[in-house]
């Protein structure tokens, strides 16, 4: 292992250990760190981990929050592995908006706070600030994750404040909030319209709206869908 150059074992082998592992590579020393820190090794090491086998899924219940093995096979989970929130929070309290390379936004429901959250380091970040950046309003609200060109994580967070959008976006790299401009038709700023939580593919980030409303005779569902190109709607995403 010691005659092995560094980039050999960090992108050919540590690429294939689970991530609580790597996590533990990155105290080896500062180049391994730099190194397991990048999107490029980060990108490498997901697409690795998407063998059936590796796949799990996290999930809130209470107070307690646990993670399983999908066993594909029965279409049924394995063996679950508790895992302890890393902040204060309350009953049924925590809701999962957003996700992207194991990283969650979530949402403390009694505060309305916007957190990230590591499970598998168990590292997060309140992202909440005196100014009323990084509150939630859930069925009004929008939360999309994605990496830019600088491979630096933001958030995207959509609000609807009687008939008023906002669009702002915050930088893990520079720790803040920024208002953005962004423009879509006067009727999807209409409670009666919901906001999906943002599919980062390719690049750009998704969103999908669907319209509701009940009837007097009973419930009644209209769903519409549509697809803004990043680099249209959301310029900043591809800075």
């Amino acid at each position: 292992m010691a005659d092995l150059p560094v980039h050999t074992i960090v992108f050919e082998i540590l690429t294939r250990v689970p991530a609580k592992d790597v996590g533990r590579s990155k105290s080896v020393c500062k180049q391994w760190y730099a190194l397991l820190s990048t999107q490029d090794f980060v990108r490498i090491h997901c697409s690795r981990s998407l063998v059936s086998s590796n796949q799990r899924v996290l999930l809130i219940d209470d107070l307690t929050c646990s993670v399983h093995p999908i066993i594909f096979q029965s279409n049924d989970y394995g063996p679950s592995s508790i895992v302890t929130f890393p902040f204060h929070h309350q009953n049924n309290d925590v809701s999962i908006l957003s996700h992207l390379n194991g990283l969650l936004c979530v949402c403390l429901n009694h505060t309305y706070e916007l957190l990230l959250w590591n499970p598998t380091t168990t590292a997060f970040k309140h992202l909440s600030t005196p100014d009323s950046h990084g509150f939630y309003i859930n069925n009004l609200d929008a939360i999309g994750l994605y990496v830019d060109a600088d491979d630096d994580y933001k958030v995207l967070h959509i609000k609807r404040r009687s008939g008023v959008l906002g669009v702002y976006v915050y930088s893990r790299e520079v720790d803040s909030w920024r208002n953005i401009p962004f423009i879509t038709r006067q009727e999807y700023l209409s409670p009666h319209f919901n906001w999906s939580a943002g599919t980062f593919c390719g690049g750009t980030l998704y969103f999908t709206v669907c319209e509701c409303w009940i009837g007097v005779q009973g419930d009644k569902l209209s769903t519409r869908s549509f697809y803004r190109n990043g680099s249209r709607c959301f310029s900043e995403c591809k800075k």
